[in-house]
């Protein structure tokens, strides 16, 4: 991948939407990850306003430790980007509190993920609507239309999809020449839903790269026939997550009333 033309592309995209939108700027949500530092420093060389908004819910340390850093950087390098914290914690709290508890442990712990996601999200968009700006979507293309591996509403409730069409491993190889901070870069990808240090691929079962060979691998239509036991399992995997979070990757499902049904 040349990864200087790649970066101008997005950017002139970027730029080019916004300008069409009628919009100012940006608002990114940073959440110390690989995927939301390459997003907020490409919108940061658009030369439009940037809002980087750091949101913690029972964040780790070292998240937000990061998070800070880099939005630090970006300061450094673009006088145009700014900084919004907002403190979820207590948010989150007082809505757990409000909603009753679920039975099923698991399944509980899964909807206050969800709901974490689906808070950032609304406050994304308060920034967006209070300066006329697109909230730019961190995902990139094993998530978004592999595995669906983001929450519908919550982080995959975006205006636009810069990375959207980047592997993970090009998405690193894109936050290496745009300069992103070694602690993003070294860090394990993590979603930060859970209050704990899990990683994606303590979610998944699988790592990136093994995720990237599944879907080029069932986009190539091959046989299965001669894969090694652990291909087979990262290839079941990915049958399965992809299967589950169909519905996130297809358009929401209207009824259509029958025209003889209106008369």
């Amino acid at each position: 991948m040349d990864s200087g033309r790649v970066i101008a592309h997005i950017i002139n995209w970027l730029k080019d939407y916004c300008i069409e939108a009628g919009q100012s700027g940006f608002v990114v949500g940073v959440s110390g990850g690989i995927d939301s530092a390459v997003t907020s420093a490409l919108c940061a060389r658009t030369g439009l306003p940037l809002v980087c908004v750091e949101m913690p819910i029972h964040q780790s340390p070292a998240q937000i430790s990061r998070a800070l850093e880099h939005i630090a950087s970006l300061q450094r390098a673009h006088a145009h980007v700014r900084m919004e914290r907002v403190q979820l914690t207590p948010v989150f709290d007082a809505l757990m509190q409000a909603l009753p508890a679920m039975a099923d442990a698991e399944t509980h712990q899964l909807a206050q993920a969800n709901a974490r996601a689906r808070l950032r999200m609304t406050t994304l968009y308060y920034f967006a609507g209070m300066n006329q700006c697109l909230v730019a979507g961190t995902g990139n293309k094993v998530e978004d239309f592999g595995v669906g591996f983001y929450t519908k509403y919550g982080d995959g409730g975006v205006d636009l999809s810069p990375i959207a069409d980047l592997t993970k491993t090009e998405v690193y190889e894109l936050g290496s020449a745009l300069g992103v901070i070694d602690s993003i870069m070294q860090a394990k990808p993590t979603d930060g839903l859970w209050g704990d240090d899990r990683s994606d691929e303590d979610q998944l079962g699988a790592s990136y790269p093994e995720l990237e060979w599944a879907m080029a691998f069932r986009d190539s239509g091959a046989s299965a026939s001669g894969l090694s036991d652990r291909q087979q399992v990262v290839l079941a995997i990915f049958d399965r997550r992809r299967a589950a979070n169909s519905h996130k990757m297809e358009p929401i499902p209207v009824c259509v009333i029958p025209a003889a049904l209106r008369n």
